[in-house]
């Protein structure tokens, strides 16, 4: 995936295009940048500004569209009119999520948009945007309403709506003590609240912006989205450090488990005819925390691992509780043997199992015609019973299982190891 920041350069890497790559970095994706104007900035100071050339702008604009598929945009700093009319020349019609995260004020002071260019920014930005995120200070400048109420919130919203948008987020409301509101509009609207953080930080606003453009480009609904990166932001404010000697620059922790099975997912799609492996109701590649006490501690992919033709593709975040059969299936393997931690299904295939055992795989099996009917008929126990069945005897962890399936059920065949990597490494000597 291919995410598109344009905005301005922040050298304290705290916020700006510096803070977005960062961001799209914790998440597996690649970032892409477009720089607007560059700015001299700490966590203490704003320096000045310095807009890039027309000429430049549309010189990064063409090398960038020309030669990269954009799954998203995200648009911060603009700073004058010139950038904006070219901006929305450029991707005015395409068909991708589009965030515009309006950038008025640094967190340290800095006017990042020019006074001359705010009605160009009504006029051509907000119309085009999938969803438009101004914080509370933000919000009440483009709308010229002040926010001291939900009646308030109202006025603003339909003055947005009048620019053009229809979803709006209006992010660090504090409507009641201690706790920060994100007002999110959409067909519907909706409040979303958590523990304020007393922490005066560099970069949240960022944060927020580009994790959501990352969730909405994976066909999240912005409702969905904004509770993503409500969740990310929240979490990057939690972590921030105070690198400089001004203002806590936010951090989201890199999760060591999302990015060794994101690795892993990408090498088992690149696996040659690995399309023929997918079973019907499609794959799902999961890995565990140690010592999991529910499927809440097993990272999965909240979709699956579809195929479509002979092309493979991972539909879906990778969540922690994503998967639920799959993470059945190790959350009971890993009681018994605590250090296989990570599993994937695959379609049964009886060349399959040949090549397991050629290999001195260890493999085992269940039969589902035999499950007790107390197990069938309780949601999600099938799978509880079938590994337990497998492992009744087993002094050595099994590298799969598989079933035959039985009535409604397809057969189906489950990898092991002790972790992605490993999981890979067992597919890759037999497909």
């Amino acid at each position: 995936m291919n995410l598109l920041s344009i905005g301005g350069s922040d050298p304290s890497s705290g916020a700006g295009i510096q803070s977005d790559v960062k961001t799209f970095a914790t998440l597996n994706v690649y970032g892409l940048t477009i720089i607007t104007a560059i700015t001299s900035q700490n966590t203490s100071k704003f320096g000045m500004i310095q807009p890039v050339s027309k000429k430049l702008l549309k010189a990064q604009l063409d090398s960038i569209f020309s030669d990269f598929k954009i799954d998203g945009i995200k648009i911060g700093m603009v700073y004058n009119a010139e950038n904006i009319k070219l901006i929305y020349d450029k991707i005015k019609s395409l068909s991708v999520p589009i965030i515009v995260d309006p950038v008025i004020i640094s967190s340290t002071g800095g006017k990042l948009i020019q006074k001359s260019a705010i009605k160009d920014f009504k006029k051509y930005l907000i119309p085009i945007a999938t969803v438009i995120t101004p914080n509370k200070f933000e919000a009440e400048f483009i709308s010229k309403i002040k926010i001291h109420s939900k009646k308030s919130l109202q006025k603003v919203v339909k003055e947005f709506q009048g620019m053009g948008t229809k979803s709006i987020i209006i992010t660090g409301l504090e409507l009641k003590k201690n706790i920060m509101t994100d007002f999110v509009v959409t067909e519907n609207q909706y409040f979303m609240e958590n523990k304020k953080i007393n922490m005066s930080n560099h970069g949240s606003g960022c944060n927020y912006s580009a994790s959501m453009l990352f969730a909405l480009a994976q066909d999240k609904s912005i409702l969905e989205s904004a509770k993503f990166a409500k969740r990310f932001t929240f979490d990057s404010i939690k972590n921030a450090q105070k690198i400089g000697g001004g203002l806590h620059i936010t951090q989201k922790q890199s999760d060591k488990l999302h990015s060794e099975l994101s690795n892993a997912i990408n090498n088992f799609i690149e696996i040659k005819n690995i399309f023929l492996r997918i079973p019907e109701c499609q794959s799902n590649f999961v890995f565990s925390k140690k010592s999991p006490k529910s499927i809440t501690d097993i990272l999965g992919i909240s979709g699956r691992i579809v195929k479509t033709g002979e092309k493979v593709t991972k539909v879906g975040n990778l969540e922690y509780g994503g998967s639920k059969h799959v993470a059945t299936a190790i959350l009971t393997m890993n009681k018994k043997f605590p250090h296989i931690r990570s599993a994937i299904n695959l379609k049964f295939q009886k060349e399959t199992i040949a090549k397991l055992e050629k290999n001195r795989f260890i493999v085992k099996n269940y039969d589902r015609v035999k499950e007790p009917i107390t197990s069938k008929s309780k949601e999600g126990s099938s799978i509880k019973w079938g590994i337990t069945e497998s492992l009744r005897d087993s002094k050595e962890p099994p590298d799969a299982i598989f079933h035959k399936g039985d009535f409604g059920k397809e057969p189906m065949i489950i990898i092991f190891g002790t972790n992605p990597k490993s999981v890979i490494e067992k597919i890759s000597k037999i497909f």
